[in-house]
């Protein structure tokens, strides 16, 4: 494609409570050098539904806990080649391509055929049901000045032509119906809600107040919508409430005088000014005058000034770190760009000081060097699967800013020619339950969601990115409506491949399924890639996969440490204090371990990929997977372990039913460990372990094949080695404790073995003679037709 195509909460005392006003003059940076944050955001919490009926961003499942006993979870447990087939009663408007959603969040399709429905992903060249042409005249020049905006407003993201044809376009799409009714709803419920209390997770530089600066920019996006479309003053009066208390001019206390978003962790600044651009822009023309002078001066008092600071005089304001090179091709770097990019276009025109225009000439050259840097050339995202969230709704949300604003995106879409691949890399994380979420997953989404699918499939004309997530529950939020084209047609999986390997040195990865449109099937991920310039945020993991078959996940990730423990984000040497907690070390990962050690984190593995290229057809949702249908990925993991050396190979097999892990070592010279992470209840007899899921009974039968003398199945619990390093506190609490969650073991000793894992899930309708043993094979000898 190119372009024309954490642990829980901990209420903490806050800072003395000084008023500051929103109308305040005074916008001169006083000059102060909070601590310097060391590695990257110490986020804690994740997930957590801001409203009863607010759709969060992002899916939660999968980081080993399983939630497949939710209520309205699909509990069918077919054969992979069939349909899901799911019928539960609808929770949608008819007319959207699904019918539920199963346990995880994630869109359940019907078993249905319907080839004019089902077709190629494609814009639709009729003009019945689209946007209207912006007829604002932008700068001719080929790079205009990002301070010469529209006149008319609003200029972010939504501009006043597409909210004028909105309603008539929320009546004819489905989608758009659907959104903006969940969008009312939710603001409907905020309207009997009190303002947003100040509240501190982990102290002001730890965690910050990011949870509650993401929740006054959901409110105020959500109470802004429902007024521009119903003119209903109560929604527009309620955000100006919102917006008065996070400014500190309520009697509520909000923070430090002058230093309300705290700065000392400045992402809660980015995203508090976008907040405030929104509802500065979105509601200008309801604003008086004096409303509008007080908002604008919050921009600027709040936001922009310390912006400034922080790009101009690094060494005082230290907060601005992920400005500087090696610190910014992360979220920080678009997050940060973007909320304070917005908050300048937002008040262009009306801002006396000349800080608007300032901070648009740091911003913009800012994020063109580092967040455009996020993907990979693969698109894989530099941090992990959870993060691609944060750095791509920053980098969308100011990219629409500056397009809407002025005409241009400065280079933000292509300046790196693989970020329209990072949609790619969305897609196929995503796996029957949740993410291959590897590394840390960060905080609670909130206001973050992956609808910049939705404005990357227009930019970069891949309508399969939209398709796919116009599905998913996180879309049902403003943005998402006015980066949807109403054109958009056709299935996201026609002609899309099962498999894709992820081929970039940084991760080396790859996904493979048994179908796009049943949840019941089978999902395998495994990465080897290198395990340095993650921005602290990776594991040491090569060798690690996911596994989910029949609905349920398997083998899954342990996820995030505790962010507050001393040295979590330290660095990534051999040496980092993060290798010392179980969650980071090679133990804590679905791999091998030798000699109970850590990996090496230099090490460049080498790997290999291949697939029968199976891809599944559109017209229909019902996929039958071809009998000679596989894949598999080897890694030579030898340089991971500091030269002994372990070879790593896991392929579908027998019609993609069954999944083979395995692994060849070859004359270890201390005994190595077979470690698998798991939700399931395991019973463990020689050389076969049987997993069940509690609450939904399925399960899933792993066989050692050949297994050498002696070697046979344990469990243990996910704890630290007895031998590994004290950590840095000494206190053992530090480590993120994994309740529910058992480790399935093999102990393999030294010399030379071939471990060959079979894993057979116990599909409804399978027999035993249905599933096959395949033959041993050294994975240096493996193809597509190896194992059949």
């Amino acid at each position: 494609m190119s372009r024309s195509i954490d642990s829980g909460q901990r209420p903490l005392t806050h800072g003395t409570y000084q008023p500051t006003h929103m109308n305040d003059s005074e916008y001169d940076v006083s000059a102060r050098s909070p601590q310097k944050r060391s590695g990257v955001s110490p986020w804690i919490k994740f997930g957590v539904p801001l409203l009863v009926i607010a759709i969060i961003g992002g899916v939660v499942g999968g980081v080993v806990a399983s939630r497949h006993s939710k209520k309205g979870s699909s509990t069918s447990s077919t054969s992979p080649s069939a349909s899901s087939g799911a019928t539960q009663s609808g929770i949608v408007a008819a007319g959207l391509f699904y019918t539920a959603t199963d346990g995880y969040g994630l869109p359940v399709y019907p078993s249905t055929t319907n080839s004019a429905l089902y077709g190629q992903p494609t814009f639709n060249p009729s003009p019945t049901a689209a946007w209207p042409t912006d007829t604002f005249s932008f700068s001719s020049a080929a790079s205009p000045a990002p301070t010469s905006v529209r006149t008319d407003r609003p200029r972010l993201i939504a501009p006043a032509y597409k909210w004028a044809a909105l309603p008539a376009l929320i009546q004819k799409d489905p989608y758009l119906r659907s959104w903006n009714d969940t969008i009312f709803g939710n603001a409907t419920v905020i309207l009997g809600q009190d303002p947003l209390l100040y509240q501190i997770d982990g102290g002001l530089s730890g965690s910050g107040v990011l949870d509650i600066a993401r929740q006054t920019k959901m409110r105020i996006k959500s109470l802004a919508y429902a007024y521009r479309v119903s003119n209903q003053t109560k929604y527009a009066d309620r955000a100006y409430r919102e917006l008065q208390n996070a400014a500190g001019n309520t009697s509520n206390p909000f923070g430090n005088a002058g230093d309300n978003w705290n700065t000392a962790h400045f992402l809660d600044v980015a995203e508090f000014t976008a907040a405030f651009a929104i509802g500065y822009d979105w509601l200008y023309d309801y604003w008086t005058a004096e409303q509008r002078t007080n908002i604008m001066w919050s921009i600027l008092n709040l936001g922009l000034k310390w912006g400034i600071g922080g790009f101009t005089q690094p060494s005082v304001y230290t907060f601005s770190w992920w400005t500087t090179a090696g610190n910014n091709n992360g979220n920080w770097n678009c997050v940060c760009n973007s909320g304070l990019t917005m908050g300048a276009l937002a008040i262009l025109g009306d801002d006396p000081t000349g800080m608007a225009q300032q901070i648009l000439g740091l911003t913009i050259p800012n994020a063109q060097q580092g967040c455009v840097n996020g993907p990979s050339t693969d698109g894989s995202w530099s941090e992990t699967a959870n993060y691609w969230y944060f750095g791509t709704t920053g980098h969308a949300e100011m990219t629409s800013s500056l397009l809407t604003a002025t005409g241009s995106d400065y280079g933000l879409l292509n300046t790196n020619p693989s970020f329209n691949l990072t949609g790619l890399y969305h897609l196929f994380v995503t796996g029957m339950t949740s993410l291959f979420n590897y590394g840390d997953h960060g905080p609670n989404k909130y206001s973050t969601n992956a609808n910049g699918m939705i404005f990357y499939g227009g930019q970069y004309d891949a309508p399969q990115y939209m398709l796919m997530q116009r599905d998913r529950i996180d879309a049902a939020e403003p943005h998402a409506l006015f980066w949807y084209d109403p054109r958009v047609s056709g299935a996201f999986w026609d002609t899309l491949p099962l498999d894709h390997f992820f081929d970039n040195g940084k991760d080396q990865w790859v996904s493979m399924r048994t179908s796009w449109t049943n949840n019941t099937g089978v999902y395998v991920a495994m990465k080897a890639g290198n395990l340095t310039g993650h921005q602290a945020h990776g594991d040491l993991d090569g060798g690690d996969f996911v596994l989910d078959a029949m609905g349920e996940r398997w083998a899954g990730e342990l996820g995030s440490g505790q962010y507050l423990s001393q040295g979590y984000f330290s660095n990534e040497t051999q040496s980092s204090d993060r290798w010392l907690y179980y969650r980071k070390r090679t133990e804590g990962q679905n791999t091998i371990v030798v000699n109970k050690q850590n990996q090496n984190v230099l090490a460049q593995p080498t790997v290999s990929f291949n697939s029968s290229g199976t891809v599944q057809a559109g017209g229909t949702t019902v996929f039958t997977v071809p009998s000679d249908s596989t894949a598999y990925f080897t890694a030579d993991l030898t340089d991971s372990y500091f030269g002994t050396s372990v070879k790593r190979g896991i392929r579908m097999i027998n019609g993609r039913k069954q999944v083979l892990l395995q692994d060849d070592i070859t004359n270890a010279n201390a005994t190595s460990e077979w470690r698998m992470h798991t939700n399931a209840t395991v019973s463990v007899s020689a050389a076969t372990a049987t997993l069940t899921m509690p609450a939904s009974g399925k399960k899933l039968v792993a066989s050692i094949l050949n297994p050498p003398s002696g070697v046979v199945f344990s469990t243990g619990p996910p704890v630290r080695y007895s031998t590994d390093p004290a950590l840095p506190s000494g206190d053992i609490s530090q480590d993120q404790p994994n309740v529910n969650v058992t480790v399935l073991l093999i102990e393999i000793p030294t010399g030379t073995s071939s471990i060959q894992v079979l894993f057979n899930p116990q599909w409804d309708g399978v027999t035993a003679d249905q599933f096959t043993t395949p033959p041993s094979v050294p994975i240096d000898n493996w193809s597509l037709t190896s194992h059949n």
